[in-house]
This record gives structure tokens, C-alpha cells and sequence, in this order.
């Protein structure tokens, strides 16, 4: 691993060296293993520690596919769907490794006693397999996370529709929390130059999940003046969406849960912002009634903040706990947008205020190529920032996921794989002193 890491430091290494660079037999990967699948069994959610269940292990490198490249990983993150996978909610991901075994014989490698877990990554090309032309050794890359086969005609309009369509490291194994990783070819994009390998790691999956959710045509489509709602909008999609809205000439109406959080969104240029641990907005009586009164209370402070007016979009994720206020507060003819459901996958809401005031739920999930090429094309332009708070090592993978699962973070947390340090990799320093003070936004508050 020394001669790789070497090989990337220097900077006279060509395509040639990467090329013949040796690989290792092995390399070190963060694992969940399939025989703790009940570990947590009994326990509530919020007590399953991912500390318990995420492993640092030597792992076998994995064979090279048609289409597919190794990448060595300088840097990760961690995404709620580590978590998910981390604490075995809602599904163990050894199922999906599983029915992706059964597919064909190269998806067969996937299906192992363990998983490597993953789905950003920023780092280097290795080698390329069989078919591959737009990318080579040395290529400094970052990755998006969708995984499809498109042998079916229903990809080939959005790939999100292929019904092969996975997430890399969490519905496919080799994911980015480890020193290399196997990933096809065309989830590949240029690593924005104006970034270090950290802050060029952290945006993958949200930023691209943002894009689609709330800027394309599959999503919500905003435009121009449109009031957009957005939870939890310091965490590490809100923060995203934050500024798409902001970039996109419309208004967000920030909700946050403390006034560090407000000022993360005042410090992205955002004005209308509700604490809503401040202003006590409970929106279920108990575990069975929501409070509509609540909602409308909510309404109300929107109205407030929007000089009278509803909110167009929805920008939701949290779920069963804030959905039903979601669908109420949407003016008529309005969008709510859904990506995840962190708070609990059973919603309810009044139908009477989605059929009769002509609303839409719309279901949003990761991004297309395009979709995540444009998002990525903007962090490489200094159009939209990297929202990196925190950096932990490879070491650190479960403490980095207890925290994301305690909603102790803001924005992304990132993770050094290969890189033995923060800071490296920049190589555009004029655009970067540019736009130093938004890429350490999340860092400085």
C-alpha cells in the first residue's frame, strides 16, 4: 500500500506508474459481518451502538470486472445509510448481497461473510477493466454511489429506473470506507481540483441526492421564487438543499433543532430560519395521534417568515415525525419531495389536504449519472461547497457513525482512508482562496 500511496503523493507519477503499480493481496476495509446479524436484537433503535457492529479489517482485493475500476480511496464519509447498515435497520444489507449473488457469476463476488461499507469516496485510479475508455491510471476521481446493469429498456430513459439499479456500499460490497474499492466505470466523475481529498469526498451521495430531489425535472423542479421548506436543513442533505434553493433563486425556509444549526444556515445567506426545538412544535399528541393545531401553528410561522405566503416545495426526509405538518403546510398545487424517512417509513398525513388542494408527493431517490455529474460539475465550479464539519480516520468509522446515528453532527463527516492527513490533494490553490471561507463554513461554526 506504501508504493500506491507514494505513487499518488508524488507529483511526477504518470498513468504509466499507476499502471504498474503492484497491488496488494489484501487491503484494509471498514466490515460489517454476516454472523452478528442479531446482535442488536431486542433493542431499540437508538440504543444500537454501530461502535459494536463496524469492524476495521485485511480483506481480499477483489476481482476486476468489465466496466468496473479499482480506486484507491484517499477519503470516505459517512452516510446515514452506514448507519442504517451499521445498526441492521430496517433490513440486514447481507440480503441484498445475496439476490445481487444470484444475478450473474462476476455479481456472485459480492455475495461474502462480510460487507464493505461505503458510498462516497475521492481518490485514484488504479487499474480499469475490460471495455473501459473514458478513464485510466492516475485519473483523480470521485464516485457516485448508483450501481445499475441497464440491460433492461427501463434504465435507458433515467437510470434510476433500472430494475437493477443499487447503492454502491450499502446494496453492492467493495464500498469506499476501505483503502481501495471496485466500482463500475460510470460512476465515475473528476475530482473537483480545488478540493482536498476529505472535502472532495463529502458531497457524493447527499449532494447528488439534493440535486435530483429538489432541482430536476424527476424531482421537484424548483424554480425561480419558489418558498421551499427544508428539514433539517444543517444536516447533510438540508444542507445541500440549502443551497441549491440559495444558488437557484428561490427561498428557503431553513428548519433546524438549535440556534448553532441557525446559524450554519444563516452563514449559507438563508434569512427565514425556524428553531423548532425553540418554538416547541410537537406534531404528535402520542405514538398514534398527530396534533393538527400544531400544523397549523407551523403554517402560521412559515406565513411569518414568507410574508404571507405557503411554501411551494417540501424538501422531506425525516419521515413518520414531520410528514403529515409537511402536506399540510404545501400551498395548493404544490410539491412534497421525499428521499428517506430517518424518523420512521410509516407516514400518515390528511389525504383531504393532499386530493383537495391538489398537492403531489413525489419519491426521490439518489440520482441518476447526469444528474449526479451536474451536481458534481457545480462543487467543481465553486457554484456549490463541500458542508465537511468533522474528519475522523479509518479507525475512527464506528465513533463517526455513532455520532451521525446521534445526530451529533452537522453537515457530512468525513473519513481519511489512504490520505495519512487533512489538507492534501488541492490542486487549483487560486480558485480554492476563492471560496475558502464557504468550503470551511461547517468547519468554523
Amino acid at each position: 500500500m506504501k508504493e500506491i500511496l507514494d505513487a499518488i503523493l508524488s507529483s511526477d507519477s504518470t498513468s504509466a506508474d499507476f499502471a504498474n503499480v503492484k497491488l496488494p493481496e489484501s487491503y484494509r476495509a471498514v466490515t460489517l459481518h454476516k454472523d452478528e446479524e442479531q446482535m442488536f436484537a431486542g433493542l431499540a433503535s437508538r440504543d444500537k451502538d454501530p461502535r459494536r457492529s463496524l469492524h476495521l479489517d485485511d480483506v481480499p482485493l477483489p476481482e476486476l470486472g468489465p466496466g468496473e475500476a479499482l480506486v484507491a480511496v484517499m477519503a470516505s464519509a459517512v452516510n446515514y445509510n452506514t448507519v442504517w447498515s451499521s445498526i441492521f435497520e430496517p433490513v440486514s444489507t447481507f440480503g441484498f448481497l445475496e439476490r445481487y449473488g444470484r444475478l450473474s457469476p462476476l455479481t456472485k463476488r459480492h455475495d461474502l461473510p462480510y460487507h464493505v461499507l461505503g458510498s462516497d469516496l475521492a481518490g485514484v485510479v488504479l487499474r480499469t477493466g475490460a471495455g473501459v475508455n473514458a478513464w485510466k491510471p492516475g485519473d483523480e476521481v470521485v464516485a457516485h454511489c448508483l450501481s445499475v446493469e441497464l440491460e433492461s429498456s427501463d434504465g435507458h430513459n433515467d437510470t434510476m429506473m433500472d430494475p437493477e439499479q443499487r447503492i454502491w456500499g450499502f446494496e453492492t460490497n467493495f464500498g469506499g470506507l476501505a483503502q481501495l474499492a471496485l466500482v463500475k466505470t460510470n460512476q465515475l466523475m473528476p475530482k473537483p481540483a480545488h478540493l482536498t481529498w476529505e472535502e472532495a469526498a463529502s458531497p457524493g451521495l447527499v449532494n447528488s441526492t439534493a440535486y435530483r430531489q429538489l432541482v430536476s425535472r424527476n424531482g421537484a423542479g424548483m424554480k425561480q421564487g419558489d418558498n421551499v421548506l427544508i428539514w433539517g436543513a444543517s444536516g447533510g442533505l438540508g444542507s445541500y438543499a440549502t443551497q441549491y434553493a440559495l444558488a437557484g433563486g428561490a427561498t428557503p425556509v431553513c428548519v433546524v433543532s438549535s440556534p448553532e444549526k441557525a446559524d450554519i444556515c444563516r452563514a449559507m445567506g438563508a434569512e427565514a430560519i425556524i428553531d423548532r426545538s425553540a418554538e416547541g412544535y410537537k406534531f404528535w399528541k402520542d405514538e398514534q395521534n398527530q396534533d393538527p393545531r400544531e400544523w397549523k401553528r407551523f403554517g402560521g410561522r412559515i406565513r411569518e417568515l414568507t410574508g404571507g405566503e405557503d411554501v411551494d416545495i417540501v424538501f422531506e426526509h425525516p419521515g413518520r415525525e414531520t410528514f403529515g405538518a409537511s402536506v399540510y403546510v404545501t400551498r395548493k398545487g404544490g410539491t412534497i419531495v421525499t428521499c428517506a424517512s430517518t424518523s420512521g417509513y410509516m407516514h400518515q398525513y390528511d389525504n383531504r389536504y393532499l386530493w383537495m388542494s391538489l398537492k403531489r408527493i413525489v419519491g426521490s431517490h439518489f440520482a441518476n449519472y447526469r444528474e449526479a455529474w451536474e451536481a458534481n460539475r457545480l462543487v467543481a465550479k465553486g457554484k456549490i461547497h463541500p458542508t465537511l464539519s468533522k474528519v475522523y480516520t479509518l479507525e475512527q468509522t464506528g465513533q463517526a457513525s455513532l455520532d451521525v446515528h446521534q445526530n451529533r453532527h452537522q453537515g457530512k463527516v468525513g473519513v481519511l482512508c489512504l490520505a495519512p492527513e487533512e489538507g492534501l490533494g488541492v490542486r487549483d490553490a487560486e480558485l480554492r482562496a476563492e471560496h475558502l471561507p464557504a468550503i470551511n463554513r461547517f468547519r468554523d461554526i
